[in-house]
């Protein structure tokens, strides 16, 4: 089974949540919470969010031994601004959005379901 969130129109690059992102990915969920929480980084407590909302998600479904299945950092829009220049003029910049989507699976249902086909496939030799 397999549970996902998405978090949008967050206000940090994603360049810089991609960065934090890397360093949780093969960790479990509890480990990466765990992780952030020492991390120097801003964009950590922007993930921090995101992986509390997935896994309170995983709770109510009931799931347990939960593991990442994908963390997916996307571009979101871009907010137009501008910076006062020399002689009157401004300097355009874009203000970059992001997009955090985690996706958790739990595990004992993909043993299950690896079982049963191996058991099938003895059923189908005999």
């Amino acid at each position: 089974m397999e549970i996902q969130a998405i978090q949008k129109y967050i206000h940090t690059a994603p360049r810089k949540l991609r960065l934090v992102a890397d360093m949780i990915r093969k960790l479990s969920p509890e480990k990466a919470l765990e992780t952030l929480r020492f991390t120097n980084k801003s964009a950590a407590g922007d993930l921090i969010k995101a992986i509390k909302t997935v896994v309170a998600n995983a709770k109510t479904k009931g799931m347990e031994n939960i593991n990442f299945k994908s963390v997916e950092v996307n571009e979101g829009s871009r907010m137009k601004r501008f910076r006062a220049g020399a002689k009157g003029r401004a300097r355009p910049y874009k203000r970059r959005m992001s997009h955090i989507k985690i996706v958790l699976t739990d595990d004992l249902s993909d043993k299950v379901q690896v079982t049963r086909n191996k058991k099938e496939d003895k059923k189908e030799k005999k």
